[in-house]
């Protein structure tokens, strides 16, 4: 209580160092802690004893006196170079928050009911404001727009995106809240349940093994020979597609046939493309010794997704088979089936079991009843839910959120080359004084994984955001990805992945001894250059996986089921791209690409699929069936020309409808209520200003009498 007094004080330095005290509360305690348990534990409980003290309340009010404080900002703008102490207040605080949030948002068994019901009130409090000011999330946005456009360089944007992160997780919920809210809201609509559960099914994934490059095999060549002769002189008739079917774990296996696989774009034979069978075998676990035949040669359980089908698929089923055996539609008819022969009957009562009708489709469908009868259907009521208020409080500004986020992600990619005119992220990181060789060698990795870990939060920050904006209504999910659209996110996220993804996903840009808590309850050892090259001994970074997984479902967000946007993907020529990614081993990475390559297979042409069928093979076995379909031979519909601009026009028109019906208040006049009684007219209220009266009769003269009534405009109004 007497430090939070503290934070009273005029004087700046003063707050600053009870500001200071206060965060080595909401660390721990280190120094009386003997190990980092010890240290975990204190800071989770001082983070509920601050809250419940009104810590975050005050700090809130001090981060806004420090985002409005313009002396900062214009001493920051006239620095040629912005270090650590431009930034020293912000950082404090920042950090402040960041423990408090972190700490009471994540859940244990062993929580005490008083800490359960701080939980709540604090995520109450983030996510719905009070005294009508803005949600807590907005206020961070607000900070990295104003970071972007450049009034305030001396922000420090690590720590802003990290906490605006927690932030959402906190407010909005986790995959898993999210999954039993998906589930709730079907049960609400009156849907059929979810035929799996999205996030076990995942989980229960196998990675398969990469297909093999042109380069390992020359490097292997000398000992895969032979046994490459033998292996052909025992099956030379043995089909690819049957080897599959008894290896369903692992549809690379036999990466003999490799050669064919190689792509004929010059991307893949680059140096991003290399890899090397020892550093391969370092990463992925190993198999284990010993294992019975009968194990290897196992008939496959089954496909690990249900199979969905639309509504449109099946009119489209039937407009074709109409078409065919009658001459004739009957529209959006899918009942009548007279005239069609038996086959076709089965194939509708099959495509009907499954059929799949998302929430998407019951708001897109309530969406146009409300804009054909506004007035018979009256005002839509609609839930205040935290997803709702922050969307409310974003509209106006969310282009300008986007494109910040976007450009300060293009600003930490590892492919990005350092230009004049790119936004510094690195101003809370980069020392002030002049340094030695060895803490050089210390900042660079400093700088790597400040890059990382700006990824990581803005990745995950905009999943969130789909993800939820997506559940909540699917026209502000398609607001947010239209504007991420037109800020070039597609272009700029396969941009990230044209690098040597293997290298990333390894990366070792962390030194172990240094990491919060082992760094205060333990003593450092002496820092060499060959210690710092050592990194960690993790054998992957798993920040690093966690960001490339988050980009590649974006980018799956942004083009699924919108052909303009699968054309971009082939016009960037990303099949490479992607595909070299499958390198990495890991299931649920592995899925997301495969789902981008299975969109634009039939873009792809024939030689592009017949060189590739290991890659095919795998689309088959690991993404989700759609019964029509025709991804893999490229018939389909939605291979032939497509107005893409319509397209793009046509949602845009739709989001701007939905925006204007529900969050703009002034009805449009037409579809305004007439009062004609003139008693009713007469004994409104009007607020009127205080000093009115004294000046009622210039009113009058100069609004009233002095005005000529025009009858003429009313006769054109007729």
């Amino acid at each position: 209580m007497r430090l939070l007094d503290g934070l009273e004080v005029v004087n700046r330095d003063r707050r600053l160092q009870v500001a200071r005290a206060i965060l080595y509360l909401a660390q721990g305690v280190f120094g009386d802690c003997d190990n980092e348990g010890d240290v975990l534990r204190w800071s989770r409980h001082n983070s509920f004893l601050l809250y419940r003290l009104g810590t975050f309340s005050a700090f809130l009010e001090l981060l806004n006196m420090e985002i409005e404080n313009s002396q900062a900002c214009s001493s920051a703008l006239r620095k040629p170079a912005i270090s650590l102490a431009d930034s020293t207040e912000l950082r404090v605080l920042l950090s402040v928050m960041y423990l408090m949030v972190e700490n009471i948002r994540v859940e244990q068994e062993a929580d005490p009911p008083e800490w359960k019901t701080c939980r709540e009130t604090f995520r109450m409090e983030l996510s719905f404001p009070v005294h009508t000011e803005e949600p807590f999330a907005l206020l961070l946005f607000t900070m990295v727009t104003k970071f972007c456009s450049g009034h305030a360089p001396h922000f420090p944007m690590k720590k802003v995106l990290l906490l605006l992160w927690k932030v959402l997780l906190f407010t909005l919920g986790g995959f898993e809240a999210l999954q039993a809210m998906k589930v709730r809201r079907r049960e609400e609509l009156g849907l059929p349940p979810l035929p799996e559960d999205s996030i076990q099914v995942v989980r229960s994934m196998r990675a398969a093994s990469p297909p093999t490059y042109s380069i390992e095999l020359v490097e292997q060549q000398q000992q895969q020979q032979q046994q490459k002769r033998g292996h052909r002189s025992r099956r030379p008739l043995v089909k690819q597609d049957s080897l599959d079917i008894y290896n369903e774990r692992d549809p690379f296996k036999n990466d003999e046939a490799g050669v064919e696989e190689e792509e004929n774009d010059d991307v893949d034979s680059g140096i991003e493309g290399e890899l090397d069978l020892m550093e391969r075998d370092t990463i992925v676990p190993p198999l284990p010794p010993q294992r019975l035949p009968i194990d290897r040669v196992s008939f496959p359980k089954g496909l690990p997704w249900a199979p969905k089908v639309r509504q449109k698929d099946i009119e489209h089923f039937l407009e074709a088979s109409r078409n065919k055996f009658i001459g004739f539609t009957l529209g959006q008819d899918t009942e009548t089936l007279i005239g069609l022969p038996r086959p076709i009957h089965e194939s509708v009562k099959t495509l009907k079991q499954h059929k799949y009708v998302s929430i998407s489709d019951v708001q897109i469908k309530n969406e146009e009843e409300l804009e054909k009868c506004p007035m018979s259907l009256g005002e839509e009521e609609v839930q205040e839910t935290p997803c709702e208020v922050l969307y409310r409080a974003m509209l106006y500004n969310l282009p300008q959120y986007m494109i910040a986020l976007l450009k300060i992600l293009l600003a930490a990619a590892p492919t990005s080359k350092a230009k004049t005119d790119s936004i510094n992220i690195l101003a809370d990181v980069l020392p002030e004084m002049p340094v030695t060789v060895l803490q050089s060698m210390k900042l660079g990795i400093d700088v790597n994984r400040h890059k990382e870990i700006i990824v990581k939060s803005i990745s995950a920050s905009l999943l969130l955001l789909l993800k939820h904006f997506k559940l909540n209504h699917i026209y502000q999910f398609e607001y947010v990805s239209q504007h991420l659209v037109f800020a070039n996110c597609i272009p700029l996220i396969l941009k990230f992945f044209n690098q040597n993804i293997m290298s990333y996903i390894t990366a070792k840009n962390g030194v172990s001894v240094l990491d919060y808590p082992h760094c205060t309850v333990h003593d450092l050892p002496e820092l060499t250059a060959e210690s710092l090259e050592a990194g960690d001994n993790n054998q992957f970074c798993w920040r690093n996986l966690f960001s490339c997984i988050n980009l590649l479902r974006i980018l799956n967000k942004l083009t699924k089921w919108k052909h303009s946007r699968t054309m971009m993907l082939v016009v960037f020529k990303s099949a490479p791209i992607l595909k070299r990614a499958l390198k990495v081993k890991q299931a649920m990475l592995q899925l997301y690409v495969l789902k981008l390559l299975k969109i634009q297979t039939k873009y792809l042409g024939r030689q592009w699929r017949k060189s590739n069928m290991k890659t095919m093979s795998a689309i088959y076995q690991k993404v989700r069936h759609r019964m029509n379909d025709d991804w893999a031979y490229g018939n389909d519909i939605d291979a032939r020309p497509w107005d893409f601009q319509a397209e793009e026009c046509t949602l845009r028109a739709n989001i701007e409808a939905f925006n204007g019906r529900r969050y703009e208040r002034a009805r449009p006049p037409e579809f305004c209520p007439v009062d004609n009684c003139l008693q009713s007219v007469l004994g409104q209220h009007l607020d009127l200003p205080r000093d009115f009266h004294y000046s009622y009769e210039l009113w009058l003269e100069r609004e009233v009498f002095s005005q000529p009534i025009r009858w003429e405009e009313l006769l054109h109004c007729q």
